[in-house]
């Protein structure tokens, strides 16, 4: 009976573990979620591969095809739980013309380092050429708006 016991929370282990790996990872890096308007879960492995290559190079050169927003934020935040749906609808808006991005801070230590995150939330409006410009702090939709359409699509 013990055998079946340990057996049967082994395999409900498991599927637990796969289910919560898989639903995380659901839009992380896909380019088709980015492309219809989705805010994509981004790491370090997809920054490096779509945006910048800091361990090759330290002079900035932007690899993507769309300029992009990078929200860092961190999940026990209040500011950024109310800047999320924001990010959500101005992905939706904008689909096609730009790529907004989420990086967890507190999962990924080193490019919250890289971008000096000091404090949360903080975005990184990156255009397609020029230097990316910092937004610390939550602010409304319409002043996001206005950065998109001033600074990145300009």
């Amino acid at each position: 009976m013990k055998k079946v016991l340990v057996m049967v929370a082994l395999v409900m282990a498991s599927v637990i573990i796969y289910a919560f790996n898989d639903s995380r990872k659901a839009n992380q890096g896909r380019k088709e979620i980015a492309d219809k308007g989705e805010v994509v879960v981004m790491d370090k492995e997809m920054f490096l591969r779509d945006v910048f290559d800091y361990e090759k190079s330290k002079e900035w050169n932007y690899k993507g095809n769309k300029p992009a927003i990078i929200d860092l934020y961190a999940d026990w935040c209040g500011p950024c739980r109310q800047t999320a749906p924001i990010m959500k609808e101005l992905a939706k808006e904008y689909a096609g013309k730009i790529v907004i991005y989420k990086v967890n801070v507190d999962k990924q230590k080193e490019l919250a380092t890289l971008f000096n995150t000091t404090s949360i939330p903080l975005f990184v409006f990156i255009p397609m050429k020029g230097d990316p410009q910092f937004f610390r702090g939550a602010a409304d939709k319409a002043t996001y708006k206005k950065a998109i359409d001033e600074f990145l699509l300009k």
